[in-house]
C-alpha cells in the first residue's frame, strides 16, 4: 500500500498568507509590475463588471431597478467589495469595458459594454449619483484602492464603435459598396473600424483615438490592457499603439483576445493578424485554444493544447504567455455545460497548467447566468432596446443585472482550496516543468508538474459517460512512495512504475508526489 502525506492541514491557513511575496514589496504610491508577474504565469485574475458588482437586487428579480429601490452598480459601491476578491485569491482584477456605450440599434436595455461610443469618455452608468465626485474620479480612487490592496487593474478595450459613434465619426469605420457603415455576425449594436485606408497606410485618426484610450486608461492608473479580437487590426496598428504606451509605462500589460484556430469574423471586410505577429507588436499574451476545451474527447488533442502554447512561449524566449480561458464572459458557464464535475475539472486546470488563471465573477460559486428576466420585454429601457437581451448562459453584458452569484458555498470552499494549493505549491505550478504522462486510455489525460525530485500529478477523465480504470506510468514510483491526494474520489492504489486510478466521468484527480522524479 502507498503511503500518504496529508498536506491538507497546510491549506487551512488563508490564502492571502500565500499570495507571492512579490506582493509584500510594495508600498504606496504603486509601482505597476504586471508585465513581469504575467509572463511569468503568476497572475491570478478575476473578472468583474462594474455595472453588476457592486449592485443590490432587493426584489430578487435579478435586474437592476433603481426606480424600484434597486442600487445600481458604480465605481464606489463596487471599490467597497474589493476585500471579496482578495479573499477568492486573486491578485488582479480585469474590468469588463467601461467605456460609456452605445444607445441606437442596441442590445439589451442598458446597451452592450462592447458597443463603445467614446474612446476617452467613462460610462456615467457607473457613476454613483450620491458622490460629488466626477465618474473620472471616482474610478481613479476604485483603482486606487484595488492597488492598496495590492490588486493589479486591467481594462478591457473594444474593437469596434457603436451605431451611434458610426454615424457622429463615419470616416472612422468601414463602409460596404453602398455606403454603408458594417458590422458582421450577429454584432448588430456595432461597426467595424477602419483601421487602413484604401492606400494601405493606416488610418491615424482611428488610431489617435485608440491613444486617447490608453491616455485615459494610464490617467486611472490601470496597469493594463486586454484588447478586444485583437487579431482584427493589423501588425502596424498595434506595434505603433503598443510602443506608445510603453513610453510611459513599461510594465503595461497588453492582452490578445487571440487565438491560432479562431477564424476571421470580419473577413471580408479585414484581414486577419496571426497570434506571433501580435505578440511580435508588442502583446504579452494572448487566449490560447482554451475555450475549445469543452470538445476535446482525447488525450493526445488535451495535450496538443498544451504543446501549442509551450511551442510560442518558447519561440519568444519565454517573454510571451497565455492565461486560462476555460470560462469568460463569451463562453457559457461550466456548470451549465456539464455540472459539477466540468466545473472541478475547469477549476483544477486552471489551477496546475502551466498559465495565467482566470476566473470570471460567478465562477467559484457555481452560477449559470441564467437570469430570470432572460429575453422578457422591460418595464424601462435607456436604449432603443425594450428586450431584456441575454446571451443564454453567458454572463449579462446588455443590462444592468445583479452580480453573479451561483449560491454553492460547497464550490467556493472547493475553489478555495485549490487555490491555496496553486499558492502553496507555487515551485512546481509556477516554476516547474510539465510533463505528459501516458496512461493508456485515449479518454484519460495525464500531467505532472515537477521541480527537483517532487511532483503534482494530474489525471482527468475526458468521458463524461463512463467510469474509467486506468494506470499512469511513473518509472521511478515505488509501492511505498509519499503519495498524498489534493483532489480524487476513489483511493488509488501505487505499484512499483505505475499509480492506479478509478475515475468517475469527467472526474480531474490531484497528486502530490514526494521524492519521486518524474521527467
Amino acid at each position: 500500500m502507498m503511503r500518504k502525506i496529508n498536506i491538507n492541514r497546510f491549506l487551512l491557513l488563508t490564502l492571502t498568507a500565500f499570495i507571492f511575496s512579490a506582493n509584500s514589496a510594495f508600498a504606496y504610491p504603486w509601482i505597476n509590475d504586471l508585465k513581469t508577474l504575467f509572463i511569468s504565469n503568476k497572475a491570478v485574475i478575476y473578472t468583474i463588471n462594474i455595472r453588476s458588482f457592486g449592485a443590490v437586487d432587493k426584489n430578487n428579480n435579478d435586474i437592476i431597478e433603481p426606480w424600484l429601490g434597486d442600487t445600481p452598480g458604480t465605481f464606489i459601491n463596487a471599490q467597497k467589495r474589493l476585500d471579496e476578491i482578495v479573499e477568492l485569491g486573486a491578485n488582479t482584477i480585469y474590468l469588463l469595458p467601461v467605456t460609456k456605450v452605445g444607445k441606437l440599434k442596441a442590445l439589451g436595455t442598458s446597451g452592450s459594454l462592447y458597443a463603445m461610443d467614446s474612446f476617452n469618455e467613462l460610462n456615467p452608468q457607473l457613476d454613483d449619483k450620491n458622490d460629488s465626485k466626477s465618474v473620472f474620479a471616482e474610478a481613479k480612487s476604485f483603482i486606487q484602492a484595488a492597488h492598496k490592496k495590492k490588486l493589479r487593474v486591467i481594462i478591457d478595450m473594444p474593437s469596434c464603435g457603436s451605431y451611434d459613434m458610426s454615424l457622429e465619426k463615419p470616416d472612422l469605420f468601414i463602409k460596404d459598396k453602398h455606403g454603408n457603415t458594417v458590422y458582421t455576425a450577429d454584432w448588430t449594436d456595432v461597426r467595424l473600424f477602419k483601421t487602413v485606408n484604401s492606400d494601405g497606410s493606416l488610418n491615424k485618426e482611428l488610431l489617435s483615438n485608440y491613444k486617447k484610450f490608453a491616455d485615459m486608461a494610464l490617467a486611472l492608473g490601470a496597469d493594463g490592457i486586454r484588447a478586444d479580437v485583437a487579431a482584427i487590426k493589423p501588425y502596424e496598428f498595434w506595434k505603433e499603439f503598443i510602443s506608445y504606451v510603453r513610453k510611459s509605462d513599461p510594465q503595461f500589460l497588453f492582452i490578445a483576445e487571440a487565438s491560432t484556430s479562431w477564424d476571421n469574423p470580419a473577413k471580408d471586410y479585414v484581414t486577419y493578424t496571426s497570434v506571433e505577429d501580435l505578440l511580435k507588436a508588442g502583446f504579452d499574451g494572448y487566449y490560447g485554444d482554451w475555450g475549445n476545451f469543452g470538445k476535446i474527447t482525447k488525450a493526445k488533442d488535451f495535450h496538443k493544447l498544451v504543446a501549442a502554447d509551450k511551442k510560442i512561449t518558447d519561440k519568444f524566449d519565454g517573454q510571451k504567455t497565455t492565461m486560462a480561458t476555460f470560462a469568460t464572459h463569451d463562453q457559457q458557464s461550466p456548470m451549465l455545460i456539464g455540472g459539477e464535475n466540468y466545473w472541478d475539472m475547469v477549476l483544477w486546470l486552471t489551477a496546475t497548467l502551466p498559465l495565467n488563471s482566470y476566473f470570471l465573477d460567478g465562477f467559484p460559486t457555481g452560477d449559470t447566468y441564467i437570469y430570470k428576466y432572460e429575453n422578457q420585454k422591460a418595464a424601462k429601457t435607456f436604449t432603443d432596446d425594450d428586450q431584456y437581451f441575454v446571451h443564454r448562459g453567458k454572463i449579462d453584458i446588455f443590462n444592468a443585472a445583479k452580480r453573479p452569484d451561483g449560491g454553492k458555498k460547497e464550490l467556493k470552499t472547493k475553489y478555495l482550496t485549490a487555490l491555496k494549493f496553486k499558492y502553496w505549491a507555487k515551485n512546481l505550478l509556477i516554476d516547474g516543468k510539465y510533463v505528459p504522462l501516458n496512461t493508456g486510455n485515449q479518454s484519460v489525460f495525464a500531467y505532472a508538474r515537477t521541480n527537483g525530485a517532487d511532483a503534482v500529478v494530474v489525471i482527468g477523465n475526458l468521458d463524461n459517460k463512463n467510469n474509467i480504470e486506468t494506470s499512469i506510468y511513473i518509472p521511478k514510483l515505488k509501492a511505498t512512495s509519499f503519495v498524498s491526494p489534493m483532489k480524487m474520489g476513489e483511493p488509488p492504489e501505487t505499484k512499483n512504475g505505475r499509480l492506479l486510478v478509478k475515475l468517475q466521468p469527467g472526474e480531474i484527480q490531484v497528486f502530490m508526489l514526494s521524492k519521486v522524479p518524474v521527467k
